[in-house]
């Protein structure tokens, strides 16, 4: 049983009585007799208890929109439903006035609608619907919890999406070369011309010179087809935050657009998320259609972990994935320690292998703090930035060495950076 507000200004109204018999029993009496009033009047209330509620189910919507959240509820008894809902979801779901007035006759049914932003990326989950239900005179209410299951999934927003139609243009102006003058591995045959200055001799075809008495040259043009290997670190280095959004956030941003890219350009995109264990994963689909859709929905749930990353589990993730010489993205930080203790060793393998890139998003914060020196306390922090940003190159340049190509930005610069690092490969014949 739950008492209103009225309830209190019942009780202060015996202030009258008491005022001409200020004795305890007047008190004692005068609040009984409140009680009782109450009691009768929740007696009176409609049972929270015969109450059906269910709820409409949710669909998935991108992080920063906003959805509604549905119930149904169904009055079978006798009275009046007079009273409270409240739809409690977690703080994350971003639910906006979640208590609601209800006032519903016998045998009918209402709808109640619940305003949700989530404000971070995953499942967000109902908690319970607590029903108030008041008599006549709205002092007493008979209160009921009820787990009513409801969940709504923050997709990954995809900010980097409006980068994609510039180098949609540039893919285009690749793919409409006549001939792409790389011989290596990675291309396919094209066709057969007169040799120039400047021609590799590595691709005279020596038999069509013989049949022509003129020196022929093979042209190749960039494969199709290729597979392209995305592999999200989710392990602790992933939970640092860069701004208002996790490192992981912003590594799933620059995957996306480069997902989007590659499987316009005719590849297969493979995506991978783990730390010790394999977290996720998205095998290449010949509808190439759903190909975006597969992947946030894969992203949504995943979570930093508190583990450090196992690269050779990873690595055996990406051999069962395909034997044929792939891109394969690393989307890491470019964490010194992490890499030398963890992640060198598997570098030597996959680059025996395929064409290896590690993406990483860098801390805007680190330049403002090296560049800030007022006060003692600034000076300090502008040499841990600095040592910082020093290790962090010359672990670019070691693995550098290893032929890994290293891409680094904010998170409003790697998508782009990481998307025209791949033009470049197309370009070049590399893939």
């Amino acid at each position: 049983m739950a008492v209103s507000g009225r309830f209190a200004l019942l009780i202060l109204a015996g202030a009258v009585p008491v005022a001409f018999e200020p004795t305890r029993r007047t008190v004692l009496l005068w609040v009984l007799m409140c009680c009782a009033v109450a009691a009768i009047d929740a007696f009176l209330a409609a049972s929270p208890r015969r109450l059906v509620i269910t709820r409409e189910p949710l669909g998935a919507i991108r992080l920063g929109e906003a959805t509604r959240s549905s119930l149904l509820v169904t009055n079978p008894t006798k009275r009046r439903l007079r009273g409270q809902l409240r739809d409690a979801w977690q703080p994350s779901a971003g639910a906006v006035s979640d208590r609601h007035t209800l006032a519903i006759p016998p045998g009918e049914r209402r709808r109640i609608t619940t305003s949700l932003r989530p404000t971070r990326r995953g499942d967000r989950w109902a908690d319970r619907v607590t029903i108030r239900a008041f008599g006549p005179l709205r002092l007493g209410a008979r209160q009921r919890s009820l787990e009513i299951d409801g969940v709504v999934r923050a997709l990954p927003p995809f900010e980097s999406r409006k980068h994609l139609p510039s180098r949609l243009a540039s893919l285009r102006q690749i793919d409409g070369r006549s001939a792409v003058r790389t011989r290596g591995q990675g291309t396919e045959f094209d066709s057969l011309r007169d040799y120039v200055d400047g021609d590799d001799v590595r691709s005279i075809d020596w038999r069509a010179t013989a049949r022509r008495r003129n020196v022929v040259v093979r042209t190749w043009q960039p494969e199709r087809d290729r597979r392209v290997v995305l592999v999200l670190d989710t392990s602790r280095t992933s939970a640092a935050r860069i701004g208002d959004m996790p490192r992981l956030d912003a590594a799933m941003d620059a995957a996306l657009l480069l997902a989007a890219l590659a499987s316009r350009a005719g590849d297969r995109v493979d995506l991978l998320a783990g730390d010790r264990w394999v977290r996720a994963r998205v095998s290449a689909s010949a509808n190439r259609t759903t190909l975006l859709n597969d992947l946030v929905e894969a992203m949504a749930p995943l979570d930093p972990a508190l583990l450090e990353a196992s690269w050779p589990t990873l690595a055996t993730a990406i051999a069962d994935i395909t034997r044929r010489r792939a891109l394969v993205v690393l989307l890491t930080p470019l964490d010194p320690a992490a890499i030398r203790e963890s992640m060198l060793p598997t570098l030597v393998s996959l680059t025996r292998h395929h064409r290896v890139v590690i993406a990483s998003v860098t801390d805007p914060a680190l330049a403002a703090m090296a560049a800030t020196r007022e006060t003692t306390a600034d000076a300090y922090a502008a040499a841990a930035a600095e040592r910082t940003a020093y290790l962090q190159d010359r672990t670019a340049e070691m693995v550098g060495r290893l032929g890994v190509d290293v891409v680094t930005g904010s998170p409003e610069e790697l998508p782009p950076r990481l998307a025209d690092h791949y033009l470049m490969l197309k370009a070049a014949g590399l893939l």
